[in-house]
């Protein structure tokens, strides 16, 4: 069995490291590579995903979309060469972290105690 079919990928992190290069059937979907992402995100970074919506795949400067397959994906520079590696973009929201953002979101809201009147 040859490499017909088959698509080498790797999974560039905001932090410049990679996950990969693997190669995947050209009829996987961005679905599941994202839960291959999931399943084989480093566990020394911090604020992993949890789920497949919190990860954005981009390449060629196009968000892939979770029902698309790779050989659908190919208009959009998905490399075809022989024993060349095609990077995606892994894209993550950023966390919120910070203690005023947390007091905020612990706090009720502060009504408005205001007696003034007008006359």
């Amino acid at each position: 069995m040859g490499d017909e079919g088959w698509i080498e990928l790797k999974f560039r992190l905001a932090d410049g490291t990679d996950i990969g290069p693997s190669k995947y059937s050209q009829f996987t979907t961005v679905a599941s590579l994202k839960e291959n992402i999931i399943a084989q995100w480093p566990k020394d970074k911090e604020n992993g995903p949890k789920m497949i919506n919190e990860i954005k795949l981009i390449n060629g400067g196009k968000i892939l979309e979770n029902n698309t397959t790779l050989s659908e994906a190919r208009s959009i520079q998905i490399c075809e060469h022989p024993g060349m590696v095609t990077t995606v973009h892994v894209v993550l929201p950023p966390p919120i972290v910070g203690r005023r953002d947390e007091k905020l979101q612990n706090e009720p809201p502060v009504k408005n105690s205001c007696v003034c009147c007008i006359l």
